[in-house]
């Protein structure tokens, strides 16, 4: 199980690169046209803040509160997010090899962080869409995106 999760994570992870790597400081700062809607960055903040937060519950027993290992102020950094995600990603990699198969409250933090991850993909493939922002081939195969919407 394990192993399954890990690689699960690791793709959610390299997409969220891709991701990076597309979008500018500018876009990084943009919302949804007139829509409610936060920053791009923002939603990045977010999942990163999930990485940190979920394991220190499950270690903990019960909920910590939420940080994130990047200010908002560095939310459209694209070299600061860059490297939050790698160092989240190895901080939580670490963190699931190491859960037992009888601890079911770190599985279910462990799976409660992947359905938050894959969220977020859907929220920010309305920002790629809604923005016009150049669709990574990494999410464009994993979600099967239509070039011609």
């Amino acid at each position: 199980m394990n192993q399954l999760l890990r690689r699960r994570l690791e793709l959610a992870n390299t997409l969220y690169l891709d991701f990076v790597g597309t979008v500018t400081s500018g876009n990084l700062g943009s919302h949804l046209g007139d829509l409610p809607s936060d920053t791009v960055g923002h939603q990045l903040w977010c999942v990163l803040g999930a990485r940190e937060s979920f394991p220190r519950a499950a270690r903990a027993g019960d909920w910590q509160g939420f940080t994130s290992p990047v200010t908002k102020e560095q939310t459209t950094d694209a070299a600061a997010l860059r490297a939050a995600f790698v160092q989240t990603a190895a901080d939580v990699d670490e963190w699931v090899t190491g859960i037992a198969a009888d601890d079911d409250d770190s599985l279910r933090y462990v799976l409660a962080l992947l359905e938050h991850e894959t969220q977020h993909h859907g929220q920010l493939i309305r920002y790629l869409y809604g923005l016009g922002i150049e669709r990574p081939q990494s999410w464009q195969r994993q979600y099967a995106l239509d070039e011609d919407f």
